[in-house]
């Protein structure tokens, strides 16, 4: 066995192979562009932080859109100038307001008959023997309260407490001094 055969290293001194023998052919690379790689660790808090940022973006949009959308006059003061506003009377919605009407019925024993929360129309009839009219004085009028009788009697009537609005509760009084009540139930 030779010495330049030897697959063991000797300490003999020998020549050394050229070199690139003992290596594969070359071949070429492609170019292609470095990849770096720039705070990988911190990308979660990055977005994190933009994400904040955008909100903080939007919710200053959505304040401004809402002032230029808001009156004209609010927060202004008695001369024009932005301040305080000047305190103006508020101005209340006529609303529908009930009112309890006690009406004595001519019928004792129909308004026995009544219990709260039942609904009825009260129909108030002239003297039909003078040729008078019978005309419904409250529609659904709601029963809030059938008071007993103080006496036996029921032939003088019997008294019902009724909610109705204001003006129905005017017109109530009114057909009651002018004529005869009844109810019917609705």
């Amino acid at each position: 066995m030779s010495v330049a055969q030897s697959p063991f290293p000797s300490s003999s001194p020998v020549a050394p192979l050229p070199p690139g023998t003992d290596a594969p052919a070359t071949c070429e690379v492609p170019h292609f562009a470095p990849v770096r790689v720039r705070g990988g660790r911190y990308r979660p808090r990055r977005l994190t932080r933009h994400r904040r940022r955008a909100v903080a973006a939007g919710l200053a949009v959505t304040a401004a859109a809402l002032v230029a959308a808001g009156p004209r006059e609010a927060g202004r003061g008695a001369d024009g100038a932005p301040g305080h506003p000047v305190a103006e009377p508020v101005h209340r919605h006529q609303a529908v307001e009930r009112v309890s009407a006690p009406v004595r019925i001519d019928d004792g024993a129909t308004v026995r008959l009544l219990r709260p929360g039942d609904r009825v129309d009260v129909i108030a009839a002239e003297d039909t023997a003078t040729g008078g009219d019978a005309h419904v004085v409250a529609h659904g009028a709601r029963v809030t309260k059938v008071p007993e009788p103080l006496d036996a009697a029921t032939e003088s009537g019997a008294l019902v407490v009724l909610s109705v609005p204001r003006a129905t509760a005017a017109r109530l009084a009114g057909a009651s001094a002018a004529g005869r009540l009844a109810v019917t139930l609705c």
